[in-house]
Formats: C-alpha cells, sequence, structure tokens
C-alpha cells in the first residue's frame, strides 16, 4: 500500500504535542473504515508544525480520515518510500 507524509504547517494556537496525541488517538479509532493505517507522527511544538506518516490508498482518502476524525487537515501530503 502508498506510504504518505503529511505536512500540518500549523498548529491552532495553543495547541500542545498532547492535543496532537489526542487527535492521533481519534484517527485511529475511524481509520480502518477507510483501509488506513496512521503509523506514527511527530510533533514540533515550538515552530508549530506535525508530521504523520499514513498507509493508505491514496493521499486523499488519508486526508478524509484527518477531516473525519478531528478536522486537522494536512496542508502538504507527499508520497514516500521507507527507508531502513
Amino acid at each position: 500500500m502508498p506510504l504518505f507524509m503529511d505536512v500540518h504547517e500549523s498548529l491552532p494556537d495553543g495547541a500542545t504535542a498532547a492535543d496532537v496525541a489526542g487527535a492521533h488517538a481519534e484517527d485511529l479509532k475511524i481509520q480502518d473504515r477507510y483501509g488506513v493505517d496512521y503509523r506514527s507522527y511527530w510533533v514540533d511544538e515550538a515552530n508549530g508544525k506535525v508530521f504523520c506518516l499514513v498507509e493508505a490508498p491514496d493521499a486523499a482518502t488519508a486526508a478524509k480520515v484527518h477531516a473525519e476524525a478531528h478536522g486537522l487537515v494536512a496542508d502538504q501530503i507527499f508520497p514516500v518510500v521507507e527507508g531502513a
């Protein structure tokens, strides 16, 4: 299945890494409906950025999970290949 890295360029004002963890948990609750696997995420709290690694049929389906789960849709989604 294709692998994507999505990039959230700016978190809502006052959002923390704990808030991102909560949003990720919401993704996990519904991802199976769409054949998506949100594998991991990284937070750059100082710069307000989040990066999510996701296996999905396509970028639009990955975005749909974010939109439905919590509304925080990525600004960019890149197809990636996992390295060692």
